[in-house]
């Protein structure tokens, strides 16, 4: 958990649950599974869980954590919270009753704004109707390529107030993106010392999708060995939009 989040998109990260394992290519550099390694090195208990060797390495197997429900409720001054920057909310191995847990939590704060972000989105457009969908949280998937548009098909199926991608790391040209039912694309290039480069000219046909369907568009970085010195300009400018939430008539319907 932080209360100050370094990822320009948000304010504050919550982890209810903890680990992961890849499903595709935007894994492959996963920042979350290197972070989990040093902090299980430095004795920090969320990251001491591993799972099978071959997926998920040292410190980053599934775990929930009960006592972390709490954390929301002690935050008096209103955040954007990024739910579960080092997990996956709709991993197979986040038992569902949990999740609604979470998203007791999430109805229960509602000076909070919650962003979810999954890569297992068939799991959540089969469980979406299990749960109650307040009007404070959004709900994001990856699509760091083409191959990944079955995960926009998935979400657009979900009753969220802000439904999101976000484009990171982007790994190849998104072309006839559909936007259609998506409040928010977020986008940037990879970072650390395997960082695969991005084409300026994806950046720049998403760009313009965005701004042809009147999609808020949020450029996070160009990415590379040292993600901020590459910066956020695209063609001049920075791109920081934000989604304006949809009424209360779609979070219930």
């Amino acid at each position: 958990m932080s209360d100050k989040s370094a990822i320009e998109w948000t304010e504050a990260t919550w982890n209810p649950s903890t680990g992961c394992d890849r499903v595709s290519a935007g894994c492959d550099h996963c920042y979350a599974l290197a972070l989990a390694k040093r902090l299980k090195a430095m004795g920090n208990p969320k990251y001491q869980t591993d799972g099978d060797p071959r997926t998920s390495g040292p410190g980053f197997g599934v775990a929930v954590h009960p006592s972390a429900l709490l954390i929301p409720y002690s935050w008096k001054r209103p955040r954007l919270v990024f739910v579960n920057s080092m997990s996956d909310l709709f991993h197979a191995r986040v038992p569902m009753e949990f999740i609604r847990e979470v998203f007791a939590v999430m109805e229960n704060t509602p000076h909070h704004t919650y962003q979810i972000l999954t890569k297992r989105a068939r799991r959540l457009a089969r469980v979406a109707d299990q749960l109650d969908w307040p009007s404070n949280v959004w709900m994001g998937v990856s699509v760091e390529s083409a191959d990944n548009f079955d995960r926009i098909r998935d979400l657009v199926r979900v009753p969220a107030a802000v439904r999101f991608l976000s484009c990171e790391p982007l790994l190849g040209p998104l072309p006839g993106l559909p936007l259609d039912g998506i409040d928010w694309v977020i986008a940037g290039g990879e970072s650390g010392p395997n960082a695969r480069p991005v084409d300026g000219n994806w950046i720049r046909q998403l760009r313009d999708d965005c701004v042809g369907a009147r999609t808020p568009f949020f450029f996070k970085q160009w990415g590379g060995v040292r993600a901020k010195s590459g910066g956020r300009e695209l063609d001049g400018l920075t791109w920081s939009e934000m989604p304006t939430p949809a009424t209360d008539e779609r979070a219930t319907c």
